[in-house]
């Protein structure tokens, strides 16, 4: 069942557009991703599915009712959350409070506290730096800390943006398994940006392949794996990084 769809969206910071005529859709439970060359346009579309930039054209489809106008917090309200690239915690605040935030968006609010325990049962790294600031983790801890902080929201889908950027091979596999199991341990369907093609392919069941602001190719990620323009414009035959 489709839970989300995105038809025909088209963004653009002032004069300068980035995203042109992009569809996609994401079933419930689904992990999806988005690959591409730097400057493909890949960011600018979470961004505008999760409400923090307004598309110029095109819909939004969230249970089929068109969300493209609603804002971050509304959009957060109704399940769609994104993690940005560059994890983006707050170093002066403790990895408590940074989960809290996570869930300023809820009305239930005698649920947070279940679900904070819930996230450092499951992070355990987070049980035992409950008490640090943000600033004192080390990357991978504060990629799972923004991973955490996104999924206190209760989201039903989780947008996640370079999750592996800058991150040892070791943290990176810890991600990779995060990212697998976030639909079996929280329900979520997953839209994945990602340079990391390997870490991409190996999580998620279907692909969509954009290059110059566009959908270029879309299919399962074999399907994907398989195609030229994937060795052409993302692998580094020929094309740009």
């Amino acid at each position: 069942m489709t839970l989300l769809q995105v038809a025909d969206i088209a963004t653009a910071y002032g004069a300068i557009k980035v995203n042109r005529r992009v569809s996609l859709d994401i079933g419930e439970r689904e992990i999806a991703t988005i690959l591409g060359p730097n400057g493909a346009g890949k960011t600018t579309l979470l961004r505008a599915i999760a409400g923090l930039i307004r598309p110029q054209a095109g819909s939004i489809l969230l249970d089929g009712k068109d969300v493209a106008r609603s804002p971050a917090d509304r959009m957060a309200q109704l399940g769609v959350v994104m993690v940005p690239e560059g994890r983006r915690i707050f170093a002066a605040m403790t990895v408590r409070d940074n989960l809290r935030l996570g869930a300023y968006a809820r009305i239930d609010r005698d649920m947070v506290a279940a679900d904070l325990e819930r996230m450092e049962t499951y992070f355990s790294v987070l049980a035992a730096k409950r008490h640090a600031k943000g600033g004192e983790l080390s990357g991978g801890q504060q990629q799972m800390l923004a991973i955490a902080r996104g999924l206190m929201a209760r989201p039903r889908i989780l947008l996640l943006d370079e999750p592996s950027l800058g991150l040892s091979p070791l943290m990176v596999a810890e991600v990779r398994s995060v990212i697998a199991d976030v639909r079996q341990s929280f329900g979520a369907a997953v839209l994945l940006v990602e340079q990391n093609a390997g870490l991409a392919l190996a999580v998620a069941e279907r692909g969509y392949l954009m290059h110059s602001g566009e959908i270029v190719a879309a299919g399962s990620i074999e399907e994907l794996r398989d195609s030229k323009l994937m060795r052409d414009l993302y692998l580094g035959h020929g094309g740009r990084r």
